[in-house]
C-alpha cells in the first residue's frame, strides 16, 4: 500500500472544508507567509491583516491547484500578489513622494547588539512604500524589473530606480546604525 502525502490529505481535508485540516495547512505555512507579510506591510498589524486576507484567498482558491508546482511556492505568490493588492489600495491616497522619519532608529534600538533579521527587517519597512515593493520583489522574490512594472503599473525605469535609491538608503542606513554599534562598544 503506497503512503499518502501528509499534505495531500491535509489540502483534500481543506476542499472538504474541515476545520482541523484547514488549522494543519495554516499552523504549517503561517510562519514563513508571515515573514513575507512583514516584508511588504508598512506595521505589524498591517502584516497581519495581509497574513488574514492571503489565507482566505488560499482557502478559496484551493481547488484551482492542480499540483503541477510546489504548493508552498503557490501559496507564496498569492501572498505577494495579495501584499501587492493591498499597495494598490493605498497609493491612491499617499503623495507622490512619501517621505519617512529614519532618524530615532538608534535611539530606540536596544543597546550595542549586533545587528539582527529582525533590525534588518526593521529598516526594509522604513523604506518608502514603492521603494520597498520594488525591493522585496526584485531582491527577495526574483521578479524582473518588466515585470515589476507590471504588478506595480509602473515603467520598467522607475521600478530601476526606485531600486536603486532603496538600495542606497538601505545602505545608508545600514551603514550608520553599524557606526553607532562600533562606538557603543
Amino acid at each position: 500500500m503506497a503512503k499518502v502525502d501528509p499534505l495531500r490529505k491535509i489540502v483534500k481535508g481543506c476542499l472538504q472544508n474541515r476545520k482541523e485540516d484547514q488549522y494543519r495547512l495554516y499552523a504549517r505555512f503561517s510562519r514563513k507567509m508571515f515573514g513575507i507579510c512583514l516584508r511588504y506591510a508598512a506595521s505589524h498589524d498591517e502584516a497581519q491583516d495581509i497574513l488574514q486576507e492571503g489565507f482566505i484567498k488560499v482557502f478559496y482558491k484551493l481547488p484551482t491547484f492542480k499540483w503541477q508546482g510546489n504548493l508552498e511556492a503557490w501559496i507564496r505568490r498569492i501572498f505577494v500578489n495579495t501584499a501587492i493588492e493591498k499597495y494598490r489600495e493605498r497609493v491612491y491616497h499617499l503623495p507622490a513622494e512619501e517621505v519617512i522619519d529614519y532618524e530615532g532608529y538608534a535611539s530606540r534600538n536596544h543597546g550595542p547588539d549586533i545587528l539582527h533579521t529582525r533590525d534588518i527587517l526593521a529598516f526594509v519597512q522604513q523604506l518608502p512604500l514603492q521603494y520597498r515593493l520594488v525591493f522585496n520583489l526584485y531582491a527577495i522574490e526574483g521578479y524582473s524589473h518588466r515585470e515589476i512594472g507590471e504588478l506595480l503599473q509602473i515603467a520598467e525605469s522607475t521600478s530601476r530606480s526606485n531600486l536603486a535609491r532603496a538600495r542606497l538608503l538601505l545602505k545608508d542606513k545600514l551603514e550608520s546604525e553599524l557606526k553607532l554599534i562600533v562606538k557603543a562598544i
